[in-house]
């Protein structure tokens, strides 16, 4: 895997393949910002500001659904997906 951007623009919703997905890949540092400050206990209006980029007091759904979505694809890939662990997911 190639060093994954630290900053992408993030879709409304995240995968829900069974398969890691190059969206996934390029994504690796938007999972960890969310599972960092879902950890520290961060309101979930700032995380979708600061880390997807979205207002949520201007579109409150749409924050709203893309950071339940994105924070539910970060454990995945870290449970399931193992994209985080380092090993091979084949």
């Amino acid at each position: 895997m190639k060093n994954p951007p630290l900053d992408p623009d993030v879709a409304d919703a995240a995968p829900t393949d069974q398969i890691l997905t190059a969206y996934d890949e390029q994504h690796v540092v938007t999972y960890i910002r969310l599972l960092q400050a879902e950890g520290e206990g961060a309101d979930w209006r700032e995380v979708a500001r600061v880390v997807l980029h979205m207002d949520s007091a201007r579109e409150p759904d749409r924050a709203r659904s893309a950071y339940q979505s994105h924070l539910a694809r970060a454990k995945w890939v870290t449970e399931q997906g193992r994209l985080l662990r380092g090993t091979d997911s084949k």
